[in-house]
C-alpha cells in the first residue's frame, strides 16, 4: 500500500537523509540521518570496490546496477580495460563487464519491463533480452548511428536512432519496431533534415510519436550565439512534419503531455513564446510571451507549469490546461531544480551546489502558489541533490482542480524586485515606463473583435465626426455631372488599369499581397510535387488550402 504522500529524499554535506511529505514536512526516522545509504532494513546489501566510477545508474526495475568509470588502457594490454560493470542487485555477481570510452550516452537502456536492454557499439545497437548480457539477441547495424532512443512502454518496443550526415548528404531519424531491422522497407518511419549537428529524441508516452529538436553549433546567419534549432515530428504511421513556429529564436524545451495527444514547445527570442500543438502539428493554445525558458506538465497531465530559471529571475505560471486558465503566478527565485510531486498535487524547487553554493535550500510548493514547507541549509553547508521518491502512474488519483491558494503556516516573502540600471545622468529625472520588449497576452487574454471596451464620451464624438467628413466626400463624388466631369484622354488609359489594381485601403492591398505570395509558393510546391519529390505533411495541407485562399483574393478584388 502506497503512503499519503511520498517521501523526498535530500543530499548534501550534512549527509543524506529522508523528509516525509506534506503535509508533516518531518524528518523520517525510519532511514536514520547517516552518510552511507542503507537499504530498507537497515543494514548493507552489498559493498562494490570501484574507488574511479563516477557514474551509477539502475535500471527500471532495480535488478541491475550499471557503473562507469573513465577509460583506460594498460602498458601491456592494448585493448583496454573494461570499464563499464553491470551488477546484479541481489547477488552483487558482475553479469558483465564493457569497454565504453566516452562518457556521452554511457548508460545501456533499458525497455521499462527489463525484458530488453540496448547499447550503441560503433556502428550497431545491440539488443539483450531478459538481462542476459553474454551475448547479444538482435543487432541494429546502421552506418554511423550517433544515437538511440528507446520507445517507453510495453511490447512491441520500438526504436529512434539518429545517423548525421556527412559530405552534403542529411542528417535522418529512423523509427524500427523491434526486432524488425532488415530490408528496405524496414522502418516504420524516416525523417531527413539539414542544420543538425546533434538531436534530441523525445518519445510520447503511448510510443506513437518522436519529437526531433535538431541543433547546430553556429548560427550562420549570426542571430544567436546558440546555434540555430528546429523541430520535427515523426509518427510510427509513416508521417511527418515540420512544426512551424512562430517566433524565430531557440527551442529552450519541448515536453510531451501524458495523454500523448498534444506537446508544449518554449521558443523565441526573450521574451520567449510557449505555444501547445496538436498531433497535427497544429497549434492549439498560444500562452503569449514572458520570461520563460521551461515547461513541466504534470503526471495527470492537467496542469502545466511555465518557468523561467537559470539566469531567468524563477517566475513560473501555473494553467489549467483542460480549461486554458492561469491558476497561479509564484516566484521561485535562484532555482536550479524543479520537480512535480507524484501526486500531481505538489511542486518542488530547489538550489543546489554546484551550480548555485550560495542560500542553498529547498521548497515545497502547492500549485495554487502557496510555499507549504521550506528549508535553507546553513550558510556553510550545501545542498547537492533533492528528489522525491518515484511511483508507478496510477496510484494516486487525480483530484479537481482548485483555483483558491491552499492555506499554509510559512510565512509568505515578498520576491525582491531588482531595479533597472540607470546611468547618473538620468537618476534623478522621473522614471519612464518604457520597454525592451512588448510582451504578448495569453491568445484567450488578448481583446476580440466586437469585444472592445466602449468608447468614452470624447472618443465617440470625435468618431461620429470622422464618419460624418468621410459620408459627406463620398456624397459630393457621386454628385458631381457627368457633363462636368473631364474627358478621360487617350493616355489615362494605363492610368484606369492601376487604379482598378489596388483599394487605396492598405490594409487590404497588404491582405492581397500576401495571399499572392501564398499562391505563389503553392504553385512551387505543385511543381516540385509533380517533378516527384515527396512532399512534408504541412506542404500537402498549403496545397489543399488553394482554394480557401482562391475565393478571399477573389472577394477582397471584388470589393475594391
Amino acid at each position: 500500500m502506497a503512503p499519503s504522500t511520498p517521501l523526498l529524499t535530500v543530499r548534501g554535506s550534512e549527509g543524506l537523509y529522508m523528509v516525509n511529505g506534506p503535509p508533516h514536512f518531518t524528518e523520517s526516522t525510519v532511514f536514520p540521518r547517516i552518510n552511507v545509504i542503507n537499504v530498507t532494513n537497515k543494514g548493507q546489501l552489498h559493498s562494490f570496490d570501484l574507488p574511479k566510477a563516477v557514474c551509477l545508474e539502475f535500471s527500471p526495475k532495480n535488478t541491475v546496477l550499471a557503473t562507469w568509470q573513465p577509460y583506460t588502457t594498460s602498458k601491456d594490454d592494448t585493448a583496454g580495460i573494461p570499464n563499464l560493470q553491470l551488477y546484479d542487485v541481489k547477488t552483487g555477481t558482475c553479469l558483465k563487464s564493457f569497454i565504453q570510452k566516452k562518457m556521452q550516452n554511457w548508460c545501456p537502456s533499458w525497455s521499462e519491463d527489463e525484458t530488453l536492454c540496448a547499447r550503441n557499439v560503433n556502428n550497431e545497437v545491440h539488443f539483450f533480452e531478459n538481462n542476459n548480457f553474454n551475448t547479444f539477441a538482435n543487432k541494429l547495424h546502421l552506418k554511423k548511428i550517433n544515437d538511440f532512443v528507446l520507445s517507453p512502454g510495453p511490447q512491441p518496443y520500438k526504436v529512434a536512432v539518429y545517423v548525421p550526415g556527412s559530405k552534403g548528404a542529411p542528417s535522418f531519424v529512423r523509427l524500427y519496431q523491434y526486432p524488425n531491422f532488415d530490408g528496405p522497407h524496414a522502418a516504420l518511419a524516416n525523417k531527413s533534415f539539414f542544420k543538425a549537428d546533434k538531436v534530441t529524441m523525445l518519445w510520447n508516452k503511448k510510443a506513437t510519436a518522436v519529437l526531433v529538436i535538431a541543433s547546430t553549433d553556429v548560427d550562420k546567419t549570426g542571430a544567436s550565439y546558440y546555434g540555430e534549432q528546429t523541430l520535427h515530428y515523426i509518427a510510427t504511421n509513416g508521417e511527418s512534419a515540420v512544426v512551424q513556429l512562430p517566433k524565430n529564436g531557440p527551442i529552450y524545451d519541448v515536453v510531451w503531455n501524458s495523454s500523448s495527444t498534444e506537446f508544449c514547445a518554449v521558443y523565441g527570442f526573450m521574451p520567449a513564446k510557449a505555444t501547445i500543438f496538436n498531433l497535427k502539428c497544429d497549434p492549439v493554445f498560444d500562452f503569449g510571451t514572458g520570461p520563460r525558458n521551461a515547461a513541466y506538465y504534470s503526471p495527470h497531465g492537467h496542469i502545466l507549469v511555465l518557468a523561467g530559471f537559470g539566469n531567468l529571475r524563477g517566475q513560473m505560471e501555473v494553467w489549467d490546461v483542460k480549461n486554458y486558465k492561469l491558476i497561479s503566478k509564484p516566484v521561485a527565485s535562484d532555482s536550479t531544480y524543479f520537480a512535480w510531486c507524484p501526486d500531481g498535487e505538489h511542486i518542488l524547487t530547489a538550489t543546489c551546489a554546484p551550480r548555485l553554493r550560495v542560500n542553498n535550500g529547498y521548497k515545497i510548493w502547492h500549485y495554487t502558489g502557496s510555499v507549504l514547507h521550506k528549508y535553507d541549509v546553513p550558510s556553510n553547508a550545501e545542498l547537492w541533490q533533492v528528489s522525491w521518491q518515484p511511483f508507478l502512474d496510477g496510484i494516486f488519483p487525480e483530484k479537481a482542480i482548485t483555483y483558491q491558494a491552499v492555506p499554509s503556516d510559512v510565512p509568505s516573502e515578498e520576491p525582491k524586485v531588482a531595479t533597472a540600471y540607470r546611468p547618473p545622468a538620468l537618476r534623478n529625472k522621473p522614471v519612464t515606463n518604457s520597454k525592451l520588449h512588448e510582451e504578448e497576452p495569453p491568445q484567450n487574454m488578448k481583446p476580440q473583435p466586437g469585444n472592445e471596451k466602449p468608447l468614452s464620451k470624447t472618443a465617440l464624438k470625435n468618431q461620429r465626426k470622422h464618419e460624418a467628413k468621410k459620408a459627406a466626400k463620398q456624397e459630393a463624388r457621386s454628385d458631381k455631372s457627368p457633363d462636368m466631369a473631364p474627358t478621360p484622354a487617350p493616355q489615362s488609359t494605363p492610368r484606369n488599369t492601376i487604379s482598378q489594381s489596388t483599394s487605396g485601403d492598405p490594409e487590404i492591398d497588404k491582405k492581397i499581397k500576401n495571399l499572392k505570395k501564398k499562391l505563389k509558393a503553392i504553385e512551387q510546391l505543385k511543381e516540385q510535387a509533380a517533378t516527384g519529390k515527396q512532399l512534408e505533411k504541412n506542404q500537402l495541407e498549403k496545397i489543399q488550402k488553394e482554394k480557401t485562399l482562391l475565393q478571399e483574393l477573389e472577394d477582397l478584388e471584388l470589393g475594391i
